[in-house]
């Protein structure tokens, strides 16, 4: 991937708790976020007693980090046993192979993504959906996903339209949701600035906006 490209994936070790162990996305402080080390043999079997315990409850649905710290268990012990198969068979209970991939791909999501789910505006069972759809796709749905309010079942129709070869634009546009149409708020000053550049350029808001905000991400970090 380019450089200037943003990651599509996780770029943090696995089991790493980077969003969990964060008070201004969660709540709760690092020292109370549990990390799971793959290379670990006592934090690998933490690993897979929570990936069994997770398996076979989760009424915490509605708890995102409780649901985070599950799909880093699932993720930090397919690392540590080599396959989903084998990782399946080390937690047991209900853990099973589709299980377990489901919610290692959630902790495999890049940060920018893993962020809205901590802070409960996304839904963990959305980001299982949203974690089907590879590359600059699955940024588009989150972002997608967020402007527009989409429901679970939407995002799952979403995803599975791409993976079947439709472009996440039409892929939403089938579900009546233009791909980069979002509600901001600015203050006078800037909205009185935006339309005086727009009439004197000839062009819509939209696209002075467009330019403005290209410049100033192509420059920043």
């Amino acid at each position: 991937m380019p450089e200037d490209e943003p990651s599509t994936d996780r770029e943090s070790p696995v089991g790493k708790p980077v969003i969990r162990g964060d008070p201004n996305f969660t709540g709760q402080h690092a020292d109370e976020a549990v990390e799971f080390n793959p290379d670990d043999p006592a934090s690998l079997e933490l690993a897979a007693e929570t990936v069994r315990r997770f398996s076979e409850n989760t009424a915490g649905a509605d708890d995102n980090v409780y649901m985070l710290r599950g799909a880093a268990a699932c993720a930090a012990l397919v690392r540590g046993e080599g396959s989903y198969k084998a990782a399946a068979e080390r937690a047991g209970g209900e853990a099973t192979v589709s299980f377990i991939r489901k919610w290692s791909r959630v902790h495999d999501l890049p940060r920018s993504i893993r962020i809205h789910v901590a802070k409960g505006e996304i839904a963990p069972t959305a980001a299982k959906h949203i974690a089907r759809v590879a590359g600059e796709a699955r940024l588009l749905l989150a972002w997608a996903a967020l402007d527009h309010d989409l429901t679970v079942r939407q995002i799952r129709s979403v995803a599975s339209n791409v993976n079947d070869g439709a472009s996440i634009e039409d892929a939403l546009a089938s579900e009546g949701y233009q791909l980069g149409r979002l509600t901001v708020t600015i203050d006078v000053d800037a909205y009185c600035k935006l339309r005086r550049r727009a009439a004197l350029d000839a062009t819509d808001p939209s696209t002075v906006v467009t330019d403005a905000l290209e410049t100033t991400l192509d420059d920043g970090p």
